[in-house]
């Protein structure tokens, strides 16, 4: 009896052993807890995970330090993927910018997902209407190597303002600047990010603040030169103090990889969101929007990868 029992013993410890040789783990670079990459990251492993059992293939999506973080972990082959902003896929792919003299000529685009529109909130108390009136305000521009501190000089060059323009210039991180908002301690503040947000919440609950459009033929310019940018739209209603839509400008979250990453891989992740795309558009209100359409075409700025390419291939949406 003791005999069978290690049989038994020894003949599910190999095929437990055979099922974990099967399993291959991918990890998907993300941000901070409280920001909708990590929803992103966190969504589409939920929709892998929920196939394992066909395709082998399971999912971690850690909080790391965003785009370029995500970037440069998929470059140097320690994540699969990663969330990154179209600016910053551009500029990997191209060696520009950051990326100058580091350029990830292997990195592939998977799709785009939410857009991040460049956000202005200003304090109604503050005589603020349109983006010109922030001369001359105290404004948070965001902290030196954010995606919105970046933008803002985007805008300003284009402007051809300087931080001279600006009774205070300050740096404070987005958990800051909504506190700083409602203590007075500045007129406005800007964040490129996705919406509905829980700083910008956090703002318009404690002050009266409105959304200030950013218009006008330098924007137009600026989204006429550049791939990566484009119109947005913050939907009225969304803010307390905003009922109206707000005009403005910005980039979309996209999903990148590189080419090293396996062709079945990318194939199983993007049928997996796709195939459950109802699901997946529920799992953050930034998503409802959100169409096959676009998310195969805008703000892809590298190359598709070729596992990408064969789902959509096969729903007919490319040739």
């Amino acid at each position: 009896m003791k005999f069978f029992k290690h049989l038994a013993f020894a003949g599910a410890m190999l095929a437990g052993t055979a099922t974990t040789a099967q399993e291959q783990f991918i990890t998907i670079g993300t941000g901070g807890q409280t920001g909708v990459y990590f929803v992103v990251g966190q969504s589409i492993c939920r929709l892998v995970n929920r196939g394992t059992a066909e395709h082998n293939l399971k999912c971690t999506a850690p909080s790391t330090g965003g785009s370029i973080a995500n970037i440069n972990a998929i470059m140097a082959g320690d994540m699969d993927m990663g969330v990154a902003q179209s600016d910053w896929q551009y500029h990997a792919y191209n060696g520009t910018s950051e990326f100058e003299g580091n350029q990830f000529e292997g990195e592939r685009a998977v799709f785009s997902v939410h857009g991040e529109p460049f956000t202005v909130i200003a304090r109604a108390d503050a005589g603020i209407a349109t983006f010109a009136d922030l001369k001359g305000k105290r404004v948070n521009i965001g902290n030196p190597g954010s995606g919105q501190y970046a933008t803002m000089q985007v805008v300003m060059d284009a402007l051809g303002w300087t931080m001279d323009d600006f009774a205070l210039a300050s740096e404070l991180k987005p958990a800051e600047q909504a506190a700083a908002l409602g203590d007075n301690k500045v007129d406005a503040i800007i964040y490129t990010v996705g919406h509905p947000n829980g700083s910008i919440q956090e703002a318009v609950s404690t002050v009266d603040a409105v959304m200030i459009p950013v218009t006008g033929p330098e924007i137009d310019a600026l989204i006429a030169e550049n791939p990566y940018y484009a119109a947005a739209t913050i939907p009225g209603g969304m803010y307390e103090g905003s009922p109206e839509p707000t005009s403005t400008f910005g980039v979309k979250a996209t999903f990148v990889t590189s080419a090293d990453v396996d062709d079945e891989v990318v194939y199983q992740v993007v049928k997996a969101v796709f195939d459950n795309f109802d699901r997946f558009k529920r799992l953050h209100p930034a998503f409802e929007n959100l169409t096959e359409e676009e998310m195969i075409a805008d703000g892809l700025s590298a190359p598709l990868h070729d596992g990408a390419a064969r789902y959509y291939r096969e729903k007919g949406w490319i040739e």
